[in-house]
């Protein structure tokens, strides 16, 4: 087929569309999502019945840079400040120290078990180091993964800050392999002027971007996601150019956003989303178009040692010792631990070394591809079976929330929970004034053997009765869970 403006058009909407389509069978099956988009990637590669031969880690590299971008700034979104407050602390750990210590220990492993020298070996581990926050989001979210206290909040802040350290270290690491770095010495205040230029300067175009949009009258209220779109792009490359970590500052600027008082904040942030999964798509495919499966036998062996090294011992290590400093029961570092997602991130940065055109690069790129499948084919599939096990699940009873669909105004906010009280709860024949809920919810509706109940401060509560409650904003639903479910 000779390639033109028409073949590639068509190819790549078909590409989205079958995508989007496979990703239908995640829900039946229990395959992540992610897993789909890569296969539907490798299935049209050169190696696969679609016979597209894809080799440009140029491509891409900008693709992965471009969709990561609007991912972490979807993410930012939907992080609430009063969810992470009270974990701000052991987050921020975990995405410095906690990606240090992963790289380090796998990189040490993976020197012992290859012949990849000692640099190599660390970048690897670098690469991979973080967790990826499109395959956190998708999987908790998609599952519906309900957990006990600040553990979500914690894991959602962790995948979302944690990547501008993994893209610090393998962007340093190379430099000192190519000679372009002098020493590691260098290095280190490097680290400190990018995290700090980045931190900063991400907030500041938060603040510009909520000013912007609530001064600026548009004609067309359709413009207001397009100059969104781009203040987020012009926040990465300004900050970059600057010397700042863009990712650090676009994950910033998008939770200063989701926090600020904005209007049209509800359909920018809907808009938002939907641009997240398109991102997700797009990324997936050309990355599964990237790699060639055959080349992925000769390193199957040591990358399953290395997968299997990074998730029962360098991620365990890394949480274990960050988490020390703050009181965290075992069985929550247990979870954390198991909770090391690697999604496309890794496989955007294994880009680095290919363009950079350093020895052994396509082993590194084809080792971290492995590395990602196995983690997103063990740890994903497993996330709801381990959150059980620990006895960190929230009930089954409780549903997911639904947002009421009007927009009244830009400050009103409202959500609506649904439960079910299980058998032999806690609050079984308590009456609904002793609960202790937020003055600002109410529970507005009881359903009762099939019957709807309008309730009362005297209204008794009783096993398997369904509750409606409506919550003033959604900060409020963790406060709800623990007096609900202990």
């Amino acid at each position: 087929m000779t390639l033109t403006a028409e073949n590639i058009l068509l190819i790549s909407s078909l590409l989205l569309l079958a995508g989007v389509l496979a990703s239908k069978t995640a829900g039946k099956t229990g395959i992540p999502m992610l897993l789909i988009f890569l296969g539907v990637g490798m299935l049209a590669g050169s190696d696969g019945i679609g016979g597209i031969r894809f080799d440009n880690p140029h491509i891409a590299q900008f693709l992965g840079i471009i969709s990561l971008t609007y991912i972490l700034y979807s993410g930012g979104l939907d992080t609430k400040w009063p969810s992470i407050k009270p974990v701000l602390k052991p987050g921020i750990t975990l995405s410095t120290l906690g990606v240090l210590l992963t790289s380090l220990s796998l990189g040490t492993f993976v020197f012992l078990i290859t012949k990849l020298g000692f640099l190599e070996s660390l970048l690897l581990g670098a690469i991979v180091s973080s967790t990826d926050a499109a395959a956190v989001f998708s999987v908790l979210r998609a599952k519906s993964i309900g957990l006990k206290g600040h553990l979500r909040p914690l894991l959602e802040l962790e995948s979302g800050s944690n990547d501008p350290m993994a893209y610090f270290l393998t962007v340093s690491l190379l430099g000192l392999i190519t000679l372009e770095t002098g020493s590691i010495w260098e290095i280190i205040p490097l680290f400190f002027i990018q995290m700090l230029v980045g931190g900063f300067l991400g907030w500041l175009f938060g603040r510009a971007t909520v000013l912007l949009i609530n001064k600026v009258n548009l004609d067309f209220e359709g413009l207001y996601p397009v100059m969104l779109l781009a203040l987020v792009l012009i926040t990465y490359t300004f900050v970059d150019l600057l010397g700042g970590n863009g990712f650090l500052a676009v994950y910033i600027s998008a939770i200063t956003v989701g926090n600020g008082k904005m209007a049209h904040k509800k359909s920018l942030m809907k808009f938002f989303d939907g641009v997240a999964w398109l991102m997700q798509v797009i990324m997936f495919i050309t990355l599964g178009l990237l790699v060639f499966p055959k080349q992925l036998i000769p390193v199957s062996g040591i990358a399953i040692l290395a997968a299997l090294f990074l998730i029962m011992v360098a991620r365990p290590l890394g949480v274990f010792i960050s988490l020390s400093f703050f009181k965290f029961k075992l069985r929550e570092k247990v979870f954390i631990s198991w909770v090391g997602l690697r999604g496309a991130v890794p496989i955007v940065f294994a880009t680095l070394p290919l363009i950079a055109n350093i020895e052994q690069s396509g082993i590194i790129f084809h080792m971290v591809f492995f590395i990602v499948l196995a983690s997103v084919a063990i740890q994903a599939t497993t996330l709801p079976l381990a959150a059980k096990l620990l006895h960190l699940s929230l009930p089954a009873s409780l549903k997911k929330r639904s947002m009421l669909d009007l927009e009244l105004s830009d400050d009103f906010k409202n959500a609506i929970l649904e439960i079910q009280i299980p058998k032999n709860s806690h609050i079984e024949g308590k009456k609904i004034l002793e609960l202790g809920f937020p003055s600002s919810s109410l529970i507005v509706l009881v359903k009762r053997d099939g019957k709807f109940i309008t309730p009362n401060g005297q209204t008794e509560l009783k096993a398997e009765d369904e509750l409606m409650i409506m919550m003033e904003n959604e900060h409020q639903e963790e406060e709800i869970k623990a007096l609900l479910f202990v």
